[in-house]
């Protein structure tokens, strides 16, 4: 038989490259590319400052408004990796992000994310609940092992998009874009609006040492697309909600919004008052300061008042909707006063 001719180097690194390309084909009609990696940043030092909030403001930003539709808030596209926003209501909302190019959703409200209908639009989501006093160092690590490790673009969210979301979102920024914290700060407070009243999610950002990449990779975490709560945190990511709802529709005079008639006065002050009087009999309400639960028991009465007062106002007694309005402002201002002395501290 003839002898056949051994490949030639050139030709032996020409089959290789074409098998790399067919292989790489294949993997990307399985599901995609891997994540891009982060390669080569570097984490700002973190700053001595007494007022992380004041930092924010020093260097002014150009002017920019949010891009919102489609029901989400307060969407701002802080760098080609980064988007912050509100949270995403429905499968329309959940489009809408996908629209936004996301392909990681972060949410750090306490609700359960619609994992399903995010997996449907080809996003993953991952739940990292956080609170308005800050990040435990679980929540920083958590956060920070998201970004570096899942795929960008990211939205990430909370509920309004204004204070939690954007703290997270800059995270996002000092771990995966390297940005200055300076920077960091000033798209807190300029372009999302995340109040003064924060000052511990400001200094999150701020001062705090961000976990290096070899704890991020030693970390172990499966990215869970859900962290369900019980007790009084469970009743307060519905009543915050609700009481929304209750605020859109005195802004109304009362009257449903036609896109919404499922959402009636007198069902979302029920629905609130029945919140509230079951939160009273909850171990961890119980086991609360004298104050705290002085300020719950607060907002359930004035809440069964703003029932009764709805009802009046159905029947067309007279004063009934400045009774409304007057206990619907004693409602939030038990529940500022809750806050102001235990959630923003």
């Amino acid at each position: 038989m003839p002898k056949r001719n051994p490949l030639t180097r050139f030709q032996v690194v020409v089959h290789l490259v074409l098998i790399a390309l067919i292989l790489a084909s294949c993997q990307s009609q399985r599901g995609g590319m891997s994540p891009r990696p982060v390669i080569g940043v570097t984490v700002a030092a973190p700053l001595d400052v007494e007022s992380a909030y004041g930092v924010g403001g020093a260097s002014p930003l150009p002017e920019r408004a949010p891009v919102d539709g489609h029901g989400l808030l307060n969407v701002f596209h802080l760098s080609d990796d980064v988007i912050s926003g509100s949270e995403p209501h429905g499968r329309d909302g959940l489009v809408a992000v996908a629209g936004l190019g996301a392909k990681t959703v972060i949410s750090v409200d306490g609700k359960v994310p619609d994992e399903q209908t995010a997996t449907s639009l080809g996003m993953r989501y991952v739940h990292v609940p956080i609170q308005y006093r800050g990040m435990t160092g679980d929540e920083l690590i958590r956060l920070a092992k998201t970004f570096r490790e899942l795929e960008a673009p990211f939205y990430v969210h909370c509920f309004h998009g204004r204070h939690r979301g954007p703290a997270a979102a800059a995270v996002g920024r000092l771990v995966r874009d390297g940005a200055p914290r300076e920077r960091a700060l000033a798209e807190m407070r300029q372009w999302c609006g995340t109040s003064s009243k924060y000052e511990g999610l400001y200094q999150v950002i701020a001062s705090r040492s961000m976990p290096t990449r070899e704890q991020t990779q030693a970390y172990e975490w499966g990215f869970p697309a859900a962290h369900e709560f019980d007790g009084f945190r469970s009743v307060m990511i519905d009543a915050s909600r609700t009481f929304d709802h209750l605020a859109a529709l005195a802004a109304r005079g009362w009257k449903p919004d036609p896109g919404h008639p499922d959402v009636h006065p007198i069902n979302e002050a029920g629905k609130l008052t029945g919140l509230w009087t079951r939160s009273l009999t909850l171990p961890d309400v119980v086991g609360q300061p004298e104050d705290f639960r002085a300020w719950v028991t607060g907002a359930a009465v004035a809440n069964e008042r703003l029932e009764d007062a709805l009802k009046r106002m159905q029947s067309g007694a007279s004063g009934a909707t400045d009774d409304a309005n007057r206990y619907l402002a004693e409602v939030k201002q038990s529940c500022t006063g809750c806050h102001r002395a235990y959630r923003n501290r």
